[in-house]
C-alpha cells in the first residue's frame, strides 16, 4: 500500500506531463466518437478520483471511525465530516486536473461533440445531403482523412469546437479560483474554535489508530516471544526427563533457557509485565474485540484503569522526550 500511494502521488504531481504524453486518436465514427470523446474526458478521472480514495489512509481511518460502535466513546459526525472534506479535497486534486487540461486542449471536446453540431451556422455544407454531412461532422477529428483534407469547413468546425472547449475550461477554473479564493477570506471570519476542535480530534483519531497498529505489533512480538521460550523450555524439560540431554548425563550443569524472572522472560522483572494477563490466544482476541466494540473514553482522570487493561505498557503514557510518529494535518 505504501508503495502504491507514493506511485500514486507522483502521478497526480505530474498529471500534465502524463496527460500531454498521451496520444488521442478519435476513431471519427458517427456512433463511437461521442463514446471515445466523453469517455477519455470522463473514465481516467474516475479511475484518479478512485485511486486517491485508495491512497488515502484518512478515507479508511474515516470509514472505520463511521462505522464502528458506539461503546464508551461517542461518536462525533462533525468529525466524520471534516475528514469526509479532507478526504475528498486531496482525491479531487488529480481528476480536476485531467478534466481540465482535457478542455483546454480540445481534441477530446472535438471527438466527443462533432457529429452533434448544428450544420445550419456553417455555409460550406448548403450543398451537401443530410448523410454527407453527418458523414463529414464524424471525419472532422481526423484532418489526415481524405474527405476532410484541407478542408475549410473542417477547420471551422474544429475551430469552433475548440473555442468552445476552451472557453468551458477557463470558465471551470475561474470558477474554482473564485471558489478558493473566498473559502480563503471568508474562514477567518467565522468562529474557529469547532474548526480546530474538529482537525484536532480529526489527527487523535489517525494518530490512535497508527499507535494502536504499533503496539499491536510490539505485543505480537512478544507474545510470540514468550510462546517460542516456553515451547523450547518444555521442550527441554522433556528431554531431561528422559535422560536424552548430553549434557545432565555427564553431570555438567545446564543454563536454564528460559530466564526465572516473574513473568518468564525478564530477569531483571521490570519489563513485558504487561504479558502477566495475556497467556492465550482467547484473551488477546477478547482484548482485540473490546478495543472495537467499546474503545476507552476520551477521559484519562476518571479512567485510571486503562493501563492494565491495555495491550502494552505504553498505553497509558508516553515518556518525555519520546517522538511520536509524524503525521500531516488534515
Amino acid at each position: 500500500m505504501e508503495k502504491f500511494r507514493m506511485l500514486f502521488q507522483h502521478f497526480q504531481s505530474s498529471s500534465e506531463s502524463l496527460y500531454s504524453s498521451f496520444d488521442f486518436n478519435c476513431p471519427c465514427l458517427a456512433r463511437y466518437n461521442t463514446l471515445y470523446g466523453l469517455g477519455l474526458l470522463l473514465t481516467p478521472p474516475l479511475a484518479l478520483f478512485l485511486c486517491g480514495l485508495l491512497a488515502n489512509r484518512q478515507s479508511v481511518v474515516m470509514v472505520e471511525e463511521w462505522r464502528r460502535p458506539a461503546g464508551q466513546r461517542t461518536k462525533d459526525p462533525g468529525i466524520i465530516r471534516y475528514m469526509c472534506s479532507s478526504v475528498l479535497q486531496r482525491a479531487l486534486a488529480a481528476p480536476l486536473v485531467w478534466i481540465l487540461l482535457a478542455l483546454l486542449d480540445g481534441k477530446c471536446f472535438v471527438c466527443a461533440f462533432s457529429s452533434s453540431v448544428d450544420p445550419e451556422k456553417f455555409l460550406d455544407f448548403a450543398n451537401m445531403t443530410p448523410s454527407q454531412v453527418q458523414l463529414f461532422l464524424a471525419k472532422v477529428p481526423c484532418k489526415e482523412d481524405e474527405l476532410v483534407r484541407d478542408s475549410p469547413a473542417r477547420k471551422a468546425v474544429s475551430r469552433y469546437l475548440r473555442c468552445l472547449s476552451q472557453a468551458i475550461g477557463w470558465s471551470i477554473t475561474l470558477l474554482l479560483i473564485i471558489v478558493a479564493f473566498l473559502a480563503r477570506c471568508l474562514r477567518p471570519c467565522f468562529d474557529q474554535t469547532v474548526f480546530l476542535q474538529r482537525r484536532y480530534w480529526s489527527n487523535y483519531v489517525d494518530l490512535e489508530q497508527k499507535l494502536f497498529d504499533e503496539t499491536c505489533c510490539e505485543h505480537a512480538r512478544d507474545f510470540a516471544h514468550r510462546c517460542v521460550l516456553h515451547f523450547f523450555a518444555s521442550m527441554q524439560s522433556e528431554m531431561r526427563a528422559r535422560g536424552l540431554r548430553r549434557d545432565t548425563a555427564a553431570g555438567r550443569p545446564e543454563p536454564p533457557l528460559v530466564p526465572n524472572g516473574p513473568d518468564g522472560l525478564d530477569g531483571d522483572g521490570g519489563g513485558k509485565a504487561h504479558l502477566r494477563a495475556v497467556s492465550s490466544r482467547e484473551q488477546v482476541d477478547r482484548l482485540l474485540s473490546t478495543w472495537y466494540s467499546s474503545k476507552p473514553p476520551l477521559d484519562l482522570v476518571a479512567s485510571p484503569g486503562l493501563r492494565a487493561g491495555g495491550l502494552s505498557h505504553r498505553a497509558a503514557t508516553v515518556a518525555l522526550g519520546t517522538r511520536l510518529p509524524q503525521h500531516t494535518d488534515v
